[in-house]
């Protein structure tokens, strides 16, 4: 189901307090940014944010699974878990696990090398 715009402006309103929240149309969702770096992500009217072994095992114990999509006939499991519901009445609650998920999200990007843009001679010449 793709993301419900209403619903998106709500979580973008929800996170404000973190600055510079905006969200993107991606794949039927809507990805959730803080000044250019994905933490979350919005599906079928449910807010999933990034987490890593740690912070997962908090989302387990909340009762709450990993974003799954339907990836070339399996399941593909990925590093976004859906926010506990109670929190979305209680902003202070919900920023500070966004506040989590955006901390995660900033190391993995800086631990990530970023894409060579070195051309080698073969792929020149293949031009």
């Amino acid at each position: 189901m793709p993301a419900n715009p209403d619903f998106t402006e709500f979580v973008q309103d929800l996170f404000a307090p973190l600055g510079g929240i905006s969200a993107r149309r991606m794949f039927g969702g809507a990805g959730l940014y803080c000044r250019g770096v994905m933490f979350g992500l919005v599906y079928d009217d449910a807010i999933y944010l990034k987490a890593d072994a740690e912070s997962s095992q908090d989302f387990l114990a909340r009762g709450c699974g990993p974003f799954t999509y339907e990836g070339k006939g399996k399941p593909v499991r990925t590093s976004y878990w859906q926010m506990p519901a109670g929190l979305v009445d209680d902003q202070e609650e919900a920023v500070a696990w966004a506040k989590r998920a955006l901390t995660i999200a900033k190391a993995q990007k800086a631990a990530t090398p970023p894409p060579s843009r070195r051309i080698t001679l073969g792929a020149a010449r293949r031009r």
